[in-house]
């Protein structure tokens, strides 16, 4: 950050400000004007004049700096706001600085969440100069470690300057937290009564997400990314997409009643679908497949996983550092769960013996695997079956469909990635763990 950057934003802020409100002051002085008399205009025109030097010395730096101050106030910079909940809510927001990072998503895992502005709407233009960011850094952040060197240099001596400090930094106060009628309340017993506790929305997660959403739909890369798809061309990056999508509005006609950061967004949040998947049962065996990796369920289900994988692949080159071989890997057992998860579906006690019918053409191996209670009718089968043989030939499989797939991406793989694909410790584990659930069954 540049040593004047943010005193030269602040100055500029100001006159910015300044600047619409003289632009509709000459407007509304021009109109009224317009409407006066011969005998009134000139008494007009000095009684405007005046209004219009008061307006300008409240503009000067020093003198709203001063009136901001005292504004500051009247607003709270939170990351939790309780107007959320219900826009009467009188019950207390909060500013969260807690840090966390055990693998979920809350605010506490964001590297750095948006401030908020909560309360007078009239003095959101405060909030705005305390947060805005410049280079990097922001009034807010300056006051937040101490740093009063931005204010300092507009300041005329120490007293105006401790005014300013003082009067800003209302806006970072954590008061008394209280509750409302109004808020969500769960009450928990404990050994002396209950405790309250008040659920919050994050204003502050919910704004990184709207960040993130909106980059990805509708930015520039964004947009080159749809027309590559439009052509029916290759695109480096991937082609991002949230289907099922709904939005939530907060605070109707007046978003800024809410907090600013709602104000900003227009009042919208967006909601990512979060219920179950719905599982496409099959409706009969699979006769007429030569294999399960053939084209049908499992090449659809895995269209998606196939083209992250192949694009992880194909953009990484030859680096492979841990993150990388650790997001391959992440791939490749979604592709694993998948697969048992369909062969889970063809393994139905009331299908046994269905790898008899004189229409099946599965392979040997994949019928001993996808067709397990046929072994309480045919002896031969559960004699082969019970030779576990098979379960090596159904991993190999799968390696040879995987690295089919990236050949025909024009990924230079052969044995080293086949050996890789087909001991993969889940793709064991899952065949320990179904035919376990399978003799257990047997034996209720």
């Amino acid at each position: 950050m540049t040593r004047n950057g943010p005193t030269d934003f602040i100055v500029q802020y100001i006159a910015g400000r300044w600047q619409k409100r003289l632009d509709a002051f000459d407007k509304d002085m021009a109109k009224r004007s317009a409407a006066a008399g011969e005998s009134e205009r000139a008494q007009l025109q000095v009684e405007l004049l005046q209004q219009r030097r008061e307006l300008e010395l409240r503009y000067e730096t020093r003198a709203w700096l001063t009136d901001a101050a005292k504004r500051a106030g009247q607003i709270s910079l939170v990351t939790h706001a309780a107007k959320y909940t219900h826009g009467d809510s009188k019950s207390s927001s909060i500013f969260s600085m807690a840090t966390a990072n055990d693998g979920y998503l809350a605010t506490a895992t964001l590297a750095k969440p948006a401030a908020d502005a909560v309360g007078n709407a009239a003095a959101l233009d405060v909030a705005k100069l305390l947060q805005t960011e410049i280079d990097g850094d922001s009034l807010l952040a300056c006051l937040q470690r101490g740093d009063n060197s931005v204010l300092a240099e507009l300041a005329e001596n120490d007293a105006q300057l401790a005014q300013w400090v003082e009067g800003f930094s209302r806006a970072l106060t954590t008061k008394q937290p209280t509750s409302h009628k109004l808020a969500k309340q769960v009450y928990v017993p404990v050994e002396d009564g209950y405790h309250l506790l008040s659920p919050l929305f994050s204003s502050s997660l919910a704004q990184a997400l709207h960040d993130r959403m909106t980059a990805l739909r509708f930015s520039e890369e964004s947009k080159a990314v749809w027309a590559a798809r439009k052509n029916s061309e290759w695109h480096a990056q991937p082609l991002v997409m949230f289907p099922n999508l709904a939005v939530i509005n907060f605070g109707g006609t007046k978003p800024q009643n809410i907090s600013a950061l709602n104000s900003g967004r227009g009042g919208r949040v967006w909601l990512l679908p979060s219920t179950a998947p719905l599982w496409e049962t099959l409706q009969k065996p699979p006769l007429k497949m030569k294999t399960i990796f053939g084209q049908g369920p499992f090449e659809r289900t895995t269209r998606q996983i196939r083209r992250r994988l192949i694009h992880l692949l194909i953009s990484t080159g030859n680096t492979k550092n841990y993150r990388i071989r650790q997001q391959r890997n992440r791939y490749t057992d979604e592709l694993i769960d998948l697969l048992f998860n369909l062969a889970a579906d063809i393994q139905r006690e009331e299908w046994g013996g269905w790898t008899r019918d004189e229409n099946c053409q599965f392979k040997a191996h994949q019928q001993l695997w996808l067709d397990p209670w046929r072994t309480q009718s045919d002896e031969a089968f559960r004699a082969e079956r019970d030779k576990d043989d098979w379960q090596d030939a159904v991993a190999d499989d799968f390696a040879l469909w995987l690295n089919g797939h990236l050949h025909r991406a024009d990924m230079a793989v052969g044995q080293t990635e086949r050996r890789e694909w087909q001991t993969r410790p889940l793709f064991q584990r899952r065949l320990r763990e179904m035919e376990q659930a399978i003799r257990s069954y047997r034996h209720e």
